[in-house]
């Protein structure tokens, strides 16, 4: 009994931790193929639509408020090199690991079944209540062409049925977004980039009419008492924190690399540019505000338009509110696009039904994925406040982009050293004698045998160096984030904690990649620079910020991650296209020698 059960425990560890290739999203492509039509315009018209949301028209006054003061457009800098660090990562990804899953494929191939799950399930949460949020904050904002809320048609306005505040507007919304969507991924592109557009161009009117009043007053916003770091460093650091979510988007983009007609090329140039437009126009919006108005003197909900109307511009309230309406428009897209995509992919690999699969002939979209996908958002969006459970969407982002920049730092010196070779049934038929010849050869060639073993001795100096990396991180934050901890004790487990970060940064550093940059993916596209620094970064900044959420949160998305770790036991453990793989070891020498060996 105790035998079987040991073998039964050995049995699920090894579902939680195989992987699959690299290349098995394009296996596949034969009987699921995405249209191939996206241009390095479209990525970035898409990236930067889903980025800047209507959250920056009212985020300029809270933030300048309560953390930043003046030195909001510091703030918003280091929030973007805060997402450029994701952004680096997920660009080599994109290009490398080409698939509509995203970080949901990159960490099935890089780290694990398990793992691969709950990013997926974790991501149809994030897109779900974010593209439900979005909706429901249209109906407020086109309040200000009807002259308020009570003003609206009763087919846009919030209704009250038996206690339950409904918005209709919101789930009409919905399903428009979702006819569109199912008309094909270049029409859904070029929507995009015309409501991108208009938002972009009523965030250009606010820098220019902005910039135009501070010259002709001589920018009383910057005249404060207090100085230009009214907060101090903290305040700053803490506006930076804040502002970082409202770069969220730019990874949607990963999401439709099935689709773009040069991903090595357009993947990492569509996340780069999209992330730097969005950071400029942040700073130079930001700049512009709260230099008009002093910071204490800015409205919290609609800072913009108090800030014009100020100056007797009332009618720019009809401009920027254009511009809010826009952005929600835009990002209700980002939100419904990747969606659809990641169920593909997760159906793909046989972890859901083959419903999400299933791919139209005539417009080359997941239609069956995305009215599932629109009908789901539109019921919680009539229904639902979402409004409580936003903080469940960043803990959704930032797992994703934890587990991408470990995923690099696993490309980089511990690929996948195992490929599927044949189904159990041939297993000792087959790779027996493989195994056999191969090691009878190795017995022959003492040089390649130690140079193996050489690699081997790498790959687990490596591994134990990420997997101390994350432990080091995760006591750095811990010591920094509990509240009520001692000055003292959180002095001694911070320098313990950025010591084991140090010196394992340091064993990486010393680490040759050569080996693996290039054997693992297709050779060429863009490669994440200063690894293993940058990825490392970018890890302990999103694992600061998850631990920093606050503990309702946590509760709502475990909870959410343990009906997602059910149905994985229950159904999506034993239909994985794995589920019967047998995988051999890659030999760790001579790709020609390895080959004629078991030739």
């Amino acid at each position: 009994m105790m035998g079987n059960g040991g073998d039964n425990s050995s049995a699920a560890f090894r579902c939680l931790v195989r992987r699959k290739r690299v290349d098995a999203a394009t296996q596949t492509l034969a009987t699921h193929q995405l249209a191939r039509k996206l241009s390095l315009f479209d990525l970035v018209a898409i990236g930067v639509g889903a980025t800047i949301g209507a959250g920056v028209y009212i985020l300029v006054g809270t933030v300048a408020r309560e953390h930043t003061g003046p030195s909001l457009t510091i703030s918003f800098f280091i929030g973007g090199l805060a997402a450029a660090l994701s952004a680096f990562c997920y660009a080599e990804l994109a290009c490398r690991c080409p698939s509509a899953g995203s970080a949901y494929h990159y960490s099935y191939v890089c780290i694990g079944e398990g793992v691969a799950w709950l990013i997926g399930w974790a991501l149809i949460l994030e897109y779900t209540l974010g593209g439900a949020a979005v909706a429901r904050g249209v109906a407020l904002n086109l309040a200000s062409f009807f002259g308020g809320v009570d003003k609206l048609p009763s087919i846009l306005a919030r209704q009250t049925i038996f206690g339950i505040v409904v918005d209709p507007g919101a789930a009409i919304l919905v399903v428009i977004i979702t006819a569109l969507l199912c008309t094909g991924i270049k029409e859904s592109s070029l929507a995009q980039a015309i409501i991108t557009t208009v938002n972009i161009s009523a965030l250009v009117f606010i820098i220019l009419a902005g910039a135009y009043l501070g010259c002709k007053t001589g920018w009383p916003g910057y005249e404060v008492s207090s100085g230009y770091f009214s907060f101090g460093v903290n305040g700053l650091l803490a506006g930076s924190a804040t502002v970082f979510f409202s770069y969220i988007g730019f990874d949607i983009v990963a999401s439709t690399a099935e689709e773009v007609k040069n991903p090595q090329r357009d993947m990492p140039l569509g996340i780069g540019i999209a992330v730097s437009i969005c950071v400029i126009l942040y700073m130079l919006v930001s700049a512009v505000i709260v230099g008009l108005v002093p910071y204490y003197a800015l409205d919290p909900d609609t800072p913009i338009s108090s800030a014009f109307a100020g100056y007797g511009m009332e009618w720019a309230v009809y401009i920027i509110t254009a511009g809010a309406v826009t952005a929600l428009c835009a990002s209700l897209i980002g939100a419904i696009i990747p969606q659809p995509r990641i169920l593909m992919a997760m159906a793909r690999d046989g972890l859901l039904p083959s419903f999400f699969s299933d791919i139209s002939r005539h417009t080359q979209v997941p239609v069956k994925g995305t009215i599932a996908t629109g009908i789901f958002i539109a019921i919680l969006a009539f229904f639902m406040d979402v409004s409580q459970l936003a903080g469940m969407v960043s803990v959704g982002t930032l797992l994703s982009f934890t587990i991408v920049a470990l995923s690099i730092l696993i490309l980089r010196y511990v690929p996948p050293d195992e490929l599927p070779f044949l189904p159990s049934d041939q297993q000792l038929n087959v790779c027996g004698r493989h195994r056999d010849a191969f090691e009878t050869d190795m017995a022959g060639r003492p040089l390649l045998q130690n140079v193996a073993q050489d690699k081997l001795r790498r790959r687990k100096l490596a591994a134990w160096s990420i997997t101390m990396v994350c432990f080091g991180v995760i006591v750095v934050v811990a010591a920094i984030s509990t509240e009520g901890l001692s000055s003292i004790l959180c002095f001694i487990l911070s320098g313990i904690g950025g010591m084991l970060v140090i010196c394992c940064l340091t064993v990486l550093n010393s680490i040759d990649q050569a080996g693996t940059k290039e054997s693992f993916t297709k050779p060429g596209g863009f490669m994440c620079p200063f690894v293993p620094f940058l990825p490392v970064a970018s890890v302990l900044i999103n694992t600061y910020l998850l631990l920093n959420i606050g503990a309702q949160t946590w509760i709502r998305v475990l909870i959410w991650l343990g009906v997602g770790v059910i149905i994985y036991i229950f159904y999506g453990r034993g239909h994985s296209l794995l589920f019967d793989d047998v995988r051999r070891p890659i030999t760790h020498t001579d790709d020609d020698h390895a080959d004629a060996t078991l030739s």
